[in-house]
């Protein structure tokens, strides 16, 4: 077996930095003087910050290697720029085991929260390999690529930096999941839909503040769902049905709730929406938005009224869980390429199971407990956390004529 070879044995190479103004054509100019040399390209990284480009490069070393630092040098001179060769040798190091893509959210995203994650970071061993960012509307978001610390433990320290800074900041595994075809699994009350339908149902019957009592306990994990579920119901007796109708009508969503839909089926993902509601709602709402799964609980209507039950098992908090496995299977995934979305104490299972769990403008129980947080109101965020930034998402909705909306700030 022969031995890696040490540092005196690595081929030669010469990293060339280059920076100013950028322009059409710098690349090309730059590529066309190297191509006279016949170097090998073996990286090669670029970026344009409000029009200034740095441009580096790692080449081969020919055997003569100053004729073409000249050359370069001129090149940068012409075009006004800056340029920096340095001798070396091999390739760059591989990154560290333990890679994490970490996202950072801010509205705004000021740069004490900036330097204290990159702090908590460095503290673990970890280092930054690469930036980029994400949006500039309607938060600013960056994504971090992290080596050399466990996931695992890169989240358990940045979930309290975060909180201390007033950001959020979501860490994970860096491998092929993130690029696969995956199932979104959305509870609807708060988080798909702004507000409670059984608050506005029973604003409808007159006895809105007790039911509301009743919800935020329950969704604070104070008080057992289906418990809870069947009191609230129970107050419903006699409403006409005609409610629910009114009700549907008056359903406000989630900023960004129709953008994060219509961009991911682009890509081939999958919607569920699981519910501790009702499926008179929901399997509209499915059918509205193009969600493929629906599960929820179903009123008991008889002539015309309902009748304060429910009908069949109770879709509670192990039931959004078991909901979650079974839409998996029949998309043909494992849970490890779900990604669960909820606020609620009775979402907790369901958060658990997937192989990401989001706790979106949730309870502190929740968030503490899911793998990340988002505490935003605009839903469409979470499609940063994928890799997939605002600017690719407005691409894709002007190619179909569609205008992204932008939501208010504040």
């Amino acid at each position: 077996m022969s031995e890696r070879p040490g540092a005196d044995e690595r081929p030669k190479t010469l990293l060339i930095t280059l920076t100013g103004k950028d322009r059409p054509g710098v690349t090309s100019t730059v590529f066309e003087t190297l191509a006279r040399f016949g170097v090998e390209v073996i990286d090669i990284e670029q970026i344009v910050l409000r029009r200034r480009l740095v441009l580096g490069l790692l080449v081969s070393t020919p055997r003569d290697w100053k004729p073409l630092r000249d050359a370069v040098e001129k090149v940068a001179d012409d075009l006004g720029m800056s340029v920096e060769v340095e001798r070396g040798a091999g390739d760059n190091k591989p990154r560290p085991d333990g890679r994490s893509h970490v996202t950072v959210l801010g509205t705004p995203l000021k740069s004490a929260a900036v330097a204290a994650i990159a702090g908590r970071i460095a503290d673990v061993g970890a280092n930054i390999d690469r930036i980029e960012r994400m949006a500039r509307y309607p938060v600013t978001a960056i994504n971090l690529h992290v080596s050399g610390a466990a996931p695992e433990k890169l989240r358990a320290v940045l979930a309290e930096e975060a909180a201390r800074q007033g950001v959020d900041v979501a860490v994970q595994s860096a491998d092929l999941l993130r690029r696969g075809m995956r199932l979104i699994v959305m509870d609807v009350d708060s988080t798909l839909i702004q507000g409670e339908v059984i608050e506005m149902l029973a604003a409808h019957a007159g006895c809105e503040p007790e039911v509301a009592r009743v919800t935020e306990a329950a969704m604070r994990g104070e008080l057992d769902f289906t418990e809870s579920l069947t009191a609230r119901v129970s107050l419903l007796e006699g409403l006409d049905a005609g409610a629910i109708e009114r009700v549907y009508e008056d359903l406000v969503l989630a900023p960004g709730a129709r953008t994060t839909i219509r961009t991911l089926k682009r890509l081939g993902y999958r919607f569920a929406i699981v519910s501790g509601g009702f499926s008179q709602i929901t399997d509209r709402l499915a059918a509205d938005l193009g969600i493929d799964f629906a599960a929820a609980n179903e009123l008991e209507i008889v002539n015309g009224k309902l009748t304060g039950r429910v009908l069949g098992e109770v879709v509670d908090r192990p039931g959004k869980a078991r909901a979650l496995r079974r839409f998996a299977a029949e998309v043909g995934i494992t849970e490890a390429a779900t990604i669960a979305i909820g606020d609620g104490a009775n979402d907790l299972d369901m958060l658990s199971a997937a192989g990401l769990g989001i706790a979106f403008n949730a309870k502190p129980l929740v968030q503490k407990a899911a793998d990340t947080s988002v505490n935003v109101p605009y839903l469409d965020t979470v499609m940063y956390l994928l890799g997939i930034s605002r600017e690719e998402i407005e691409a894709a909705d002007a190619a179909a004529g569609i205008v992204t909306p932008a939501p208010p700030l504040g």
